[in-house]
């Protein structure tokens, strides 16, 4: 038996006092957690309620969850509509294309690659933007008159990038993003 004096407020160390309070908020967090991700993919799944016969767009019933639909949503899903542009390749690959990814859609003539490309690039926070780093040593192969100029946004950025195949780092970067630009090797 432990003997609580008026010195020591509880019979436990201060320290597993401390591992008992943390373990159970640690709990009620995860349940948390839980609980409001099995309530947003079941009110997000549910039917549709009406579907109109003359056009109008089908509508969903109201949730508790509703009004935080936008913040429930994976980042940068909303927005990664890219124009690209391309010149000096031949004319084999010349133009101005429309991409739109999640879902896929737009001009672009391999809509998939191309966003399968950028999703690949922007893993671990990486930008599949970037510019080659001022400092690099590169060789000097050309690789053609072929530029790209690409607008638009990315995960919730703004995209404005200019490529070009004047050098090895230059050309690399590029051979990166095919099929979003297309591919000269």
């Amino acid at each position: 038996m432990v003997k609580v004096t008026p010195h020591s407020p509880s019979p436990l160390p201060p320290r597993t006092r401390t591992r008992t309070r943390t373990t159970g908020a640690l709990r009620r967090l995860v349940f948390a957690a839980t609980a409001g991700a099995s309530l947003a993919a079941a009110s997000f799944s549910a039917a549709p309620t009406a579907a109109y016969a003359d056009g109008a767009p089908e509508t969903r019933p109201l949730t508790p969850l509703a009004p935080f639909a936008p913040l429930l949503a994976p980042l940068g899903r909303a927005s990664e509509h890219l124009t690209v542009t391309v010149h000096g390749t031949g004319g084999r690959a010349d133009g101005r294309f429309e991409l739109v990814c999640h879902p896929g859609g737009g001009s672009h003539p391999d809509v998939d690659g191309a966003c399968g490309s950028l999703d690949r690039g922007a893993r671990w926070g990486k930008d599949p933007f970037a510019p080659v780093a001022p400092d690099s040593v590169c060789t000097m192969v050309y690789g053609g008159p072929a530029t790209a100029h690409v607008t638009g946004t990315w995960a919730g950025r703004p995209v404005d990038a200019t490529f070009d195949r004047s050098n090895g780092c230059q050309m690399a970067r590029w051979d990166r993003l095919v099929p979003l630009l297309p591919d000269l090797r």
